[in-house]
């Protein structure tokens, strides 16, 4: 998975991960008004958790303050 198109850290600093049985979702918030990303699971192939995990470790190695949201 490639991550582009992100709002800018400094802006939306937190970002809050979350997954149900057809996408992940991205809420990001601070400054401004929340943004969310969604990404349909058919898109991340193999191991939806796996997938959910690394996407919070990448934004977390990006610098956003990230927390798993409930599944959904």
């Amino acid at each position: 998975m490639r991550l582009t198109g992100l709002p800018n850290v400094a802006r939306y600093p937190e970002a809050e991960v979350s997954r149900d049985e057809e996408a992940i979702t991205i809420l990001f918030g601070g400054l401004g008004q929340e943004q969310t990303m969604t990404v349909p699971l058919k898109y991340v192939g193999g191991d939806e958790e796996a997938a959910e995990l690394w996407l919070m470790a990448r934004l977390q190695e990006i610098g956003y303050e990230v927390r798993r949201g409930q599944q959904l």
